[in-house]
């Protein structure tokens, strides 16, 4: 299973911020920061270093969490070609101040001296995307090993069980309320589906993703330029292939939304 076409197409967005990710877990870590950067009671509430804030979310606190990580983050970028760059920034800063909170207030409600620090890196980007994973991507394949079932989404889940279990407690409570706030998007709690970022904050990105080697500006690749762009039959069929792994795809070429499930679950 997998998340559509290879590589970083149609995901500038995605891009952005796995690399981002990598290279502050990286930089920090070779300082021996990245495991007392989550967010802990004594420095929300005491201290009030909100920087940390920052700081925990893009940051993850070993190795193997950012393997499980990043792997995670760049199969969800269908969802980011699902509904378009715009709406999906739009996710991921509800996703981020939404399971912030949450854990905000679960430390408030603990205050739990054994509770020293909580895990940091993106949890609640990654697990709420786990709710429209569940929701709306559907099992392609399906197997058994041992006398146990299996589909080709048990490879997600079992990252994300990984993931989740890194760190015990303090990796439990983030995942937890990324899952919260996944299912408060899926809600559409204050209609936030239909929320979109000004033109010149998408762009910025689009911009930044043509500067990365091998990068093309998803603007670009949408039109019909002459010896540049894709034909327009080019584009069904890049259509198609998205099609198979997401329920519904704006298909940019004929300008229509197409649901194949009749759900329109993200």
């Amino acid at each position: 299973m997998n998340g559509g076409p290879s590589g970083f197409y149609n995901a500038p967005v995605t891009k952005t911020f796995v690399i981002a990710c990598a290279l502050f877990t990286i930089f920090l870590g070779i300082q021996g920061r990245s495991s007392t950067l989550g967010l802990s009671y004594q420095d929300v509430f005491g201290k009030l270093h909100l920087w940390r804030f920052l700081a925990s979310f893009i940051t993850f606190s070993s190795t193997p969490e950012l393997m499980f990580g990043l792997y995670l983050l760049y199969y969800f970028r269908v969802f980011e070609r699902q509904i378009g760059s715009n709406k999906y920034s739009v996710f991921i800063l509800f996703s981020v101040i939404i399971s912030s909170l949450f854990e905000v207030l679960t430390l408030a409600f603990l205050k739990d001296p054994t509770l020293n620090i909580l895990a940091s890196g993106p949890y609640g980007l990654i697990f709420s995307s786990f709710v429209p994973f569940y929701f709306d991507i559907p099992v392609s394949t399906r197997f058994r090993i041992f006398g146990i079932n299996f589909s080709d989404k048990s490879f997600i889940y079992l990252a994300g069980l990984q993931l989740l279990l890194s760190s015990l407690r303090r990796s439990v409570i983030p995942g937890m309320c990324g899952i919260l706030a996944g299912s408060l998007y899926r809600l559409n709690i204050l209609h936030i589906r239909r929320m979109k970022f000004p033109e010149f904050v998408t762009s910025f990105f689009s911009r930044l993703y043509g500067l990365y080697p091998g990068g093309s500006s998803p603007r670009s690749s949408s039109r019909n330029i002459t010896g540049t762009a894709p034909s327009f039959v080019g584009r069904q069929v890049e259509a198609k292939k998205l099609s198979c792994y997401s329920p519904c795809f704006h298909n940019r070429a004929t300008r229509g939304f197409h649901c194949y499930t009749g759900v329109n679950g993200f």
